[in-house]
């Protein structure tokens, strides 16, 4: 109980932490950095490649990144599961 409390804890403070040491920052994506890097390096740059579906809004954005990170953790977890239930078949059957 107590080293699961104490893991909850840490995670918090390093969620927060950027907030807090640095309260008045602009927290942007990587795309914008490097829209804005292109655009000093090669000033004349066209991009050659269009985006195949842009999100109505900020919101359905988020969503859609949310879900896919809840995607990735249900396959993480899975196969952590997959491997942990033929160790322990094996463990059984020895």
């Amino acid at each position: 109980m107590k080293r699961s409390l104490l893991l909850l804890v840490v995670a918090v403070l390093l969620t927060a932490a950027p907030l807090l040491f640095i309260p008045h920052s602009d927290f942007g994506g990587t795309d914008g950095q490097a829209e804005k890097t292109i655009q000093v390096i090669a000033p004349h740059y066209q991009p050659w490649a269009q985006t195949i579906f842009e999100p109505p809004g900020g919101e359905v954005e988020t969503l859609l990144f949310s879900v896919q990170a809840a995607v990735g953790a249900g396959i993480i977890g899975y196969i952590i599961g997959v491997y942990k239930g033929r160790a322990n078949k094996r463990e059984e059957a020895e």
